[in-house]
């Protein structure tokens, strides 16, 4: 069935996302997204809960993951900027999960299904803020290990 509910404009900015397979592989390319001169205040990270996954954000960002249940998922480590959309004043990410949230920041629906799977057999996803650099980090992404990773070409529109 064909969606045709009116497009709703959002100002969530643009987002690069990649799916990384462990906390080893995630930590190379935040180091490779680092080395080009991306902040670490533009990284997103989320991933089940575990103590590599605290250690990995606390590594990176300098502070301790913030805890979310989020809708088939459970629990989970987060930090970063994509956050603030994904969740949204409801708490939205405990009921509609990655897959019902990831277009408030560029990505359709079945995009959100596919991060949300990856996360749920282990993955980290990792995501950039940054829209002058999007095919930058996208580059990096992709050559450092990042499976599945693409830019939020549908910023803006939900």
């Amino acid at each position: 069935m064909i969606d045709y509910s009116p497009v709703v404009e959002v100002e969530a900015g643009r987002f690069t996302v990649g799916e990384y397979p462990d906390a080893a592989w995630a930590r190379k390319g935040i180091d490779a997204l680092r080395s080009v001169g991306l902040s670490a205040d533009a990284l997103t990270l989320l991933a089940k809960e575990s103590g590599e996954v605290f250690a990995l954000i606390e590594g990176v960002l300098g502070a301790r993951p913030e805890r979310f249940d989020i809708a088939g998922l459970g629990s989970v480590l987060a930090r970063g900027p994509m956050l603030t959309p994904l969740d949204g004043p409801a708490r939205d990410l405990a009921q509609l999960g990655l897959a019902g949230t990831m277009r408030r920041v560029g990505f359709q629906a079945h995009d959100g299904r596919i991060f949300e799977a990856l996360t749920a057999r282990g993955g980290i996803l990792v995501a950039i803020h940054s829209a002058p650099r999007a095919a930058d980090a996208l580059a990096i992404l992709l050559s450092h290990g990042g499976g599945n990773a693409a830019i939020g070409a549908w910023a803006g529109r939900v």
